[in-house]
């Protein structure tokens, strides 16, 4: 079964892991500076997490903003993020807010996927239903900043991301033992080869969880996120490191 998509010429779920950069700065100077220097280096997909951007609650802003982006990214896919604070976002923001904000950003065009947190609220089918219909893509997505659960609890968070219409099916966890982090990448091959119709992400967080970054060539996780500057979430790795060590991965695999 093919379980790829591809953005743009970006072809997701087969051979290695492609790189995301997020950018964080919290206003129009520091995320333009940050797209310009991405720009110049070798990264697969862009990040905006917008839940850093101190003006994000003036969505006019948030698009021109991301109309710039475009233009200085050309033909890099671009993920538009705003994470909520329950799972590790910046700025609070209501459940209508959040609707509002997301299916404008579908409708400007500009944005290639965006992040929908799947168990926020009733609203997130209608969501995701929106940007469908837009034309752009969504990343169904779920972090635990405090756990890793179960297994099965992991695998069941994934197929329901896949079952509400999610196009990249994503989970994040914090690791508080090394065996959490196995107890991951054991979830992640089962939900590759026994259920996905799509491709996975999942990382777990922290110094402990680094290998799930690297590892993913192995166990099935189609994305990795790597840092430019600032990180956006615990246990990122710098971009030039992170690449080397994919393609000392891949080629052991070829």
């Amino acid at each position: 079964m093919d379980n790829t998509i591809t953005v743009r010429n970006l072809v997701i779920g087969a051979g290695q892991p492609k790189i995301v950069v997020p950018i964080v700065g919290k206003n129009r100077v520091a995320i333009l500076e940050s797209a310009n220097e991405i720009a110049r280096m070798a990264i697969h997909m862009v990040e905006w997490r917008a839940d850093f951007y101190e003006g994000v609650h003036d969505t006019a802003s948030v698009v021109a903003i991301l109309q710039e982006l475009r233009e200085i990214l050309s033909e890099v896919p671009i993920l538009f993020t705003f994470r909520t604070p329950g799972e590790g976002g910046k700025q609070p923001i209501s459940g209508e807010g959040y609707r509002a904000l997301n299916l404008a950003i579908a409708a400007s065009g500009l944005a290639d996927l965006i992040d929908i947190e799947v168990f926020l609220n009733e609203q997130v089918h209608e969501i995701i239903a929106g940007i469908h219909a837009a034309g752009a893509l969504v990343v169904a997505s779920n972090h635990d900043f405090a756990q890793t659960p179960c297994t099965e609890e992991l695998v069941w968070r994934l197929r329901k991301m896949q079952a509400v219409g999610g196009d990249i099916l994503k989970i994040a966890v914090m690791p508080n033992t090394l065996p959490d982090v196995l107890r991951l990448l054991a979830a992640t091959h089962a939900m590759v080869t026994q259920y996905a119709q799509k491709p996975v992400v999942t990382m777990a967080m922290s110094a402990k969880g680094v290998i799930s970054r690297l590892s993913g060539e192995v166990f099935g996780s189609a994305l990795t996120f790597g840092s430019v500057g600032e990180v956006s979430a615990p246990g990122q790795i710098p971009v030039d490191q992170l690449a080397t060590v994919l393609e000392i991965i891949h080629r052991s695999l070829d």
